[in-house]
């Protein structure tokens, strides 16, 4: 079980040193702001939608090493999944970090598997959710042409 804490810390670490599409997207479709105001952790996500799929997704900002890492490893899993798609992922995730029995197959959720101890620190559980809730709140606000911002209070 060490090796695996330790190789889920290397994850962390590697995607808050060099989170992977962070960008700001010129063209996106749709933008939503996220803010954690406990924390500080700021974040904007931007998508480029192809019919239901996520063509693109990017995001920046800065926070903690957990907030930058989720949503490094969030575009990583996103990009080229359908919105229903991204919406099972998310629920999946969720359950992951916020319910300390879940029996969920860290296999299963690949790399995002690495933010599973959150669970055990509630107030950090934030932190690992801004970039998915942001991104919740772009693609729910898609139709109304607007861009979204949310606090995690």
């Amino acid at each position: 079980m060490f090796d695996l804490k330790e190789l889920y810390q290397e994850i962390i670490v590697d995607h808050n040193r060099a989170p992977r599409n962070f960008r700001e997207m010129e063209d996106a479709d749709l933008k939503a702001e996220g803010f954690n105001p406990l924390c500080g952790d700021k974040l904007v996500v931007y998508l480029k939608l192809d019919k239901d799929v996520i063509a693109d997704v990017s995001f920046q900002g800065e926070g903690c090493a957990i907030s930058v890492a989720s949503a490094s490893l969030m575009t990583d899993q996103l990009k080229g999944r359908t919105e229903q798609e991204a919406e099972k992922i998310f629920e999946t995730f969720h359950e992951l970090v916020t319910d300390r029995d879940s029996e969920i197959d860290l296999e299963k959720v690949g790399k995002l598997g690495a933010l599973a101890g959150v669970r055990e620190f509630p107030a950090r559980v934030k932190c690992a959710t801004l970039c998915w809730h942001t991104l919740n709140s772009a693609l729910d606000d898609q139709d109304k042409n607007t861009h979204a911002t949310i606090s995690t209070e």
